[in-house]
């Protein structure tokens, strides 16, 4: 059975000079946090935007298939510190996400340097999200293990 997920948005006045809100129905775990088009092209102060919002979800569907597959190949983590920056930036064709650049850094237990890397690389190119993005994103991922 498939897992539908449900998030709104509202929108007051034109793009430049206009703000919203976005909510998450089906979980209630944020409201009304407040957009911008200033908070996506210039600086947040203290707004979201589209592309911060795909960015917390790469970072989590990414840790997620980081974690399943490091525990099916007998190396369960004991942590995984993952950032994503998602790149908004004008194009030839206007505005749109350009990249999504993830940073994992591990604590797995008697992995190697070298596999922990090829696990992250997997799990980038498996975890739902950058299934969503691949084709229309460049998608990076940089791995290390602690020492």
């Amino acid at each position: 059975m498939p897992a539908i997920r449900r998030a709104e948005a509202t929108w007051t006045g034109d793009l430049m000079s206009g703000t919203g809100v976005v909510s998450a129905r089906s979980s209630g775990a944020f409201d009304e946090l407040p957009v911008s088009w200033a908070a996506r092209t210039e600086s947040a102060d203290g707004r979201t935007s589209p592309e911060e919002l795909v960015a917390a979800a790469h970072a989590a569907c990414f840790s997620m298939a980081l974690s399943g597959a490091l525990a099916r190949a007998g190396s369960p983590p004991e942590r995984l510190e993952v950032s994503a920056e998602v790149t908004f930036d004008k194009a030839e064709a206007g505005w749109r996400v350009t990249r999504s650049e993830m940073t994992v850094h591990g604590r797995v237990p008697g992995m190697s340097e070298e596999d922990f890397r090829a696990a992250a690389d997997a799990a980038k190119d498996g975890c739902p999200i950058s299934q969503a993005l691949k084709g229309n994103v460049e998608l990076t991922v940089e791995a290390s293990l602690e020492a």
